[in-house]
C-alpha cells in the first residue's frame, strides 16, 4: 500500500510519537530489525548548541562539489519533514519518505518498540542513505549528543562540536560544562574531534577515546561564503578544519567555489526586495549573535521586529537582549501549544510593543529593516516557502 506525505505527517505528529525521550535502546532495536543500515555509512557527526546547521550545510556543499554522493540530515525543518533528509542537496521524495515512515512504524509496533518522532525520522534517514549507497553522511544531532538517536553510529570520520550555550537545560544540565559533557558523547575511538572551545569534558572524551583533539580559532575568510552573519566565521572555520583533516586532497579552489552555493534558509537570510531579515535565533546565545550581525551589517537602519517564541525558552532574557528604545516591536502568538502569549512577552519587555496581526497591515519600507525571529515554528507560519528559493 502506498502512503501519502500527509499520512506520514499525521502519524509523526500524533500524540503517541510527538515527545522527547533521550536514549539509544529503542532506535538501536529498530535499526537491528532493519539490518543496521547505519553501519554501512561514513559520517561527519556534528553536535553543539548554536551553529550546527550552518556547519552541516557548509560540509555537505563542499563534499558534494568534490564528487562524493553526500547525505545531509538536519533539524528542524521549516515547511516539510522532507527538508531534513537530502542527497546532494535534493530532498527525499514525498513517496519515499511516507513509505519509509510507515515501514519503520509497522516494524516498531509489531515488536512493541515505542519510537519518538525524532527516532522514526532518524531510522528513515539511515535506511534511505544506506539504500541509496551514499559515500558520506553529514549528520546533525537533534538534542545533546550522548543519548541522541543519531549517536547509534559506531565510528565516524570526524566529530565536530560547535559553540555551546545554555539551552535545553532541563534535559542537558544547567551549566555549560554539563552540556559540553553531553555533546562530547559523540566522540568515538580513534576519531578526530574539531571544536571551537576547549571544555575539559571534550578534551577528556578525546583522551579517553585516543582521538585527536583540534581546537579551531575563527580565522577563515568568509568573503565567498553565501551565508551571512558574523558568527559564520566560526562555523566556516570548524567545517573547513574538519574537511581538510579528513580529505586533504580536496583543492582549495573547489572549496572556495562551493562556499558560494551553500544554502541554509532562515539563518540571517536577507530578502533584499522586502528589506527583510529572517533568522531562526531561538535562545539567548542566538539572539546575541543576531544583534551583533544586525549592528555590523545594518548599523544605521531603523529596525522593526516581529518576534515570537516558545514559552519553555528563556524569553525574558531574549527580549532584554534583542530590543532597544528606538525599535518598532511586534509580538506574535503563533499556532503551537507551547507558543508564548503576546501578553507574556509584553510583560517582560520594557519598551512599547504591539500585537502582530498580518503582513497585509505592515508595509515593507526601504528605510526600515524588518526582522522576523524567535522560533522556526513562527517562521513556518509567517513566511512563504518561495522566500527561500
Amino acid at each position: 500500500m502506498t502512503h501519502s506525505y500527509n499520512d506520514a505527517k499525521e502519524l509523526l505528529t500524533s500524540k503517541g510519537k510527538f515527545f522527547i525521550n533521550l536514549g539509544l535502546e529503542r532506535i538501536s532495536s529498530v535499526l537491528e530489525l532493519l539490518g543496521n543500515p547505519q553501519d554501512k555509512l561514513k559520517y561527519f557527526h556534528v553536535a553543539g548548541t548554536n551553529g550546527k546547521g550552518s556547519v552541516c550545510a557548509i560540509l555537505a556543499e563542499v563534499l558534494k562539489e568534490s564528487g562524493r554522493k553526500t547525505g545531509l540530515y538536519t533539524s528542524p525543518h521549516i515547511f516539510k519533514y522532507t527538508e531534513r533528509i537530502k542527497i546532494n542537496g535534493e530532498d527525499i521524495s514525498d513517496e519515499d519518505f511516507a513509505n519509509l515512515v510507515f515501514e519503520i512504524c509497522e516494524i516498531a509496533d509489531k515488536n512493541n518498540i515505542h519510537l519518538t518522532e525524532f527516532e522514526i525520522l532518524t531510522a528513515v534517514m539511515f535506511k534511505y542513505f544506506a539504500d541509496n549507497k551514499v559515500d558520506v553522511v553529514v549528520l546533525e544531532t537533534g538534542l545533546g549528543g550522548r543519548f541522541d538517536a543519531t549517536n547509534v553510529i559506531k565510528n565516524n570520520l570526524c566529530a565536530i562540536i560547535t559553540h555551546i550555550a545554555l539551552d535545553h537545560t532541563e534535559r542537558l544540565g544547567d551549566t555549560k560544562d554539563k552540556i559540553a559533557f553531553e555533546k562530547a558523547g559523540i566522540i568515538k575511538p580513534d576519531c578526530p574531534v574539531v571544536a571551537s572551545e576547549g571544555y575539559e569534558a571534550i578534551k577528556d572524551a578525546a583522551d579517553k577515546n585516543n582521538s585527536l583533539f583540534m581546537m579551531v580559532a575563527p580565522f577563515e575568510d568568509t568573503t565567498n561564503l553565501s551565508l551571512k552573519g558574523l558568527y559564520q566565521q566560526e562555523n566556516l572555520s570548524l567545517a573547513l578544519a574538519a574537511i581538510r583533516l579528513v580529505y586533504p586532497d580536496i583543492p582549495e579552489s573547489l572549496i572556495q567555489n562551493a562556499l558560494k552555493n551553500v544554502k541554509h534558509p532562515a539563518r540571517f537570510q536577507y530578502i533584499k526586495e522586502k528589506n527583510l531579515i529572517i533568522d531562526g535565533a531561538h535562545n539567548p546565545n542566538g539572539i546575541i549573535a543576531l544583534r551583533e550581525s544586525l549592528d555590523f551589517y545594518f548599523p544605521d537602519k531603523k529596525r522593526r521586529f516581529v518576534f515570537g517564541c516558545l514559552k519553555n525558552k528563556d524569553y525574558k532574557k531574549m527580549v532584554s537582549l534583542l530590543f532597544d528604545k528606538n525599535d518598532e516591536i511586534y509580538f506574535y502568538h503563533f499556532n503551537n501549544k507551547n507558543s508564548c502569549t503576546v501578553s507574556g512577552l509584553q510583560s517582560v519587555c520594557k519598551y512599547p510593543s504591539k500585537e502582530f496581526e498580518s503582513f497585509e497591515r505592515l508595509e515593507f519600507k526601504s528605510d526600515t529593516l524588518t526582522i522576523i525571529c524567535g522560533s522556526f515554528y513562527m517562521i513556518n507560519e509567517l513566511v512563504r516557502p518561495d522566500c527561500f528559493l
